[in-house]
């Protein structure tokens, strides 16, 4: 259960008092701060007035507890954390894909009509993502950047495999190609599937289409050559960043196996992802590249979680003592009571600007996860991808 969880709280107000205290950690201002509260409970819906005393709102796939938002801090050196919240915004509409995305929608071009932005390249590919049937385990979700002055950077989330997980390859190529990037499929690295397509909408000096792919059983050597973009980010500093948060051994192969990665020790629990962002057409190739690694399967509990969480960011010149503020203004647990509140751990490359660190918060809103007794850090498995 949530610390700061009492009597009859309602969702909405746990999770605005969760945003206020982040606000805080961020350095936002109090207008800023009561503005994006209204926002979280506008995008909530009918679901921000419900007990948490009920079952969550729909089984959504954004949190393991079904919490339908997500905070996350990106962490550059020598500067506060910049804050975001993911929301499901048809939360409401329980476990119907279809009028969870029909609302989705339109709280989306709510916020067009809000704050003036276009919602021309979500037109472009509605139906691709968002047909009368849709499959998978999400229909929309909406991200947003809590900027200065009140106007966030808004992100949306598709789900590939609206149409089934056989034509998700299929619906991402052709909703590259309708919006412009008609070379871009082609310079994805292998996986084993494409969990979202993401759109940057809104104010943003260079908008993003993103492409996330899955990688079951990935290693560190792996994960350091799966960059597609120019200049590419170093290896080395990706395998690191792969070991330390997997807790992989330094030199992830064993007994003089090759470098194709033939009994290289591997994570084998929840696949790490990948993002792959576009911003130009001309190449065809992409501008950033993230590793996110699920840490919370990889760990007993959080209080290891947040060891290799402080590992990174000071191992990256960045301030952990930030991350203990928010951990807490979350759910002031003590960590190691329960394994979940740190979701992922991300490393981020994005052409022309300077790698950051990104630590994604649950809310545990409905449950906290007993902590584990083992872990399955890594197996000796040949390579899969």
């Amino acid at each position: 259960m949530n610390g700061f969880r009492s009597g009859e709280a309602l969702l909405g107000d746990l999770t605005t008092g969760q945003l206020t205290r982040l606000c805080h950690v961020a350095g936002l201002s109090e207008a800023d701060t009561a503005a994006y509260a209204g926002v979280l409970i506008e995008s909530l819906g009918a679901a921000a007035g419900q007990p948490l005393a009920l079952p969550p709102p729909s089984r959504t796939f954004l949190a393991d507890d079904h919490s339908p938002v997500e905070f996350s801090l990106a962490f550059l050196p020598g500067r506060a954390p910049d804050l975001r919240v993911l929301v499901e915004p048809g939360c409401s509409s329980g476990d119907d894909l279809a009028e969870n995305g029909r609302a989705g929608l339109r709280s989306i071009h709510a916020m067009a009509d809000r704050w003036g932005f276009s919602t021309d390249q979500l037109d472009r590919i509605e139906d691709l993502f968002l047909p009368p049937s849709p499959e998978g385990p999400l229909a929309l979700w909406c991200a947003l950047e809590l900027r200065p002055g009140g106007v966030p950077g808004v992100k949306v989330y598709l789900n590939p495999s609206a149409n089934g997980a056989g034509r998700a390859a299929e619906t991402v190529r052709e909703a590259l190609a309708r919006l412009g990037h008609g070379q871009a499929f082609d310079s994805l690295p292998r996986a084993e599937g494409f969990p979202f397509f993401a759109l940057d909408l809104g104010d943003w000096d260079a908008p993003r289409v993103k492409v996330y792919l899955k990688h079951p059983g990935l290693s560190a050597a792996e994960a350091g050559s799966l960059p597609r973009m120019t200049p590419a980010p170093g290896r080395e500093r990706l395998e690191e960043f792969f070991r330390t948060v997997g807790d992989l051994p330094a030199g992830d192969l064993t007994d003089g196996e090759g470098a194709d990665g033939e009994g290289a020790d591997r994570l084998t629990g929840r696949p790490a992802l990948t993002c792959h962002s576009f911003t130009e057409t001309a190449t065809g190739l992409p501008s950033g590249y993230t590793l996110h690694v699920p840490v919370r399967d990889y760990v007993r509990h959080d209080g290891e979680a947040r060891e290799r969480a402080v590992a990174v960011l000071r191992g990256n010149g960045m301030d952990s003592a930030a991350l203990d503020r928010a951990l807490a203004a979350v759910n002031p647990r003590p960590l190691g009571d329960g394994v979940g509140l740190i979701a992922y751990l991300a490393l981020v490359h994005q052409r022309g600007r300077p790698q950051r660190v990104t630590v994604y918060v649950s809310s545990e809103a409905y449950e906290t996860r007993p902590p584990r007794e083992t872990v399955p850090t890594r197996d000796r498995v040949r390579a899969r991808l």
